[in-house]
């Protein structure tokens, strides 16, 4: 059953779960998106050892920033909006898991302290 749909997302819920599940994305162009999926069941989170990924924390700053491998994090903590250069700004909360690609230059603004577990590949 779909929630809501929008240019730059879609919400989805299932008829046993009362949790939407959320995707958003923004690219600068079609090879570079950061994709969000709101609240993630804890069986994916499991599947992808996020646990076991290191922390990295910063407080309320903003900053540039350029992906030379591609991230997903898990935000424990924190909101952010990442505006990739040229793109469309991207909102992330506590309890995100999201994937930044390769080569994507963004800038980070910081509104709440963030603490994330990491994983690039």
């Amino acid at each position: 059953m779909q929630l809501a749909s929008a240019k730059t997302g879609v919400c989805l819920a299932s008829r046993r779960s009362r949790v939407a599940r959320c995707t958003v994305m923004a690219s600068t162009k079609a090879s570079a998106k950061i994709t969000v999926t709101r609240t993630p069941p804890e069986d994916k989170l499991k599947a992808l050892g996020v646990r076991s990924w290191p922390t990295w924390g910063c407080g309320v700053s903003k900053f540039p920033w350029t992906y030379q491998e591609t991230e997903t994090a898990y935000l424990l903590e924190g909101e952010v909006t990442v505006t990739p250069n040229g793109g469309e700004p991207v909102e992330i909360r506590a309890g995100d898991l999201c994937v930044f690609p390769a080569g994507m230059s963004c800038t980070w603004d910081v509104r709440k302290p963030i603490n994330k577990h990491y994983d690039f590949s």
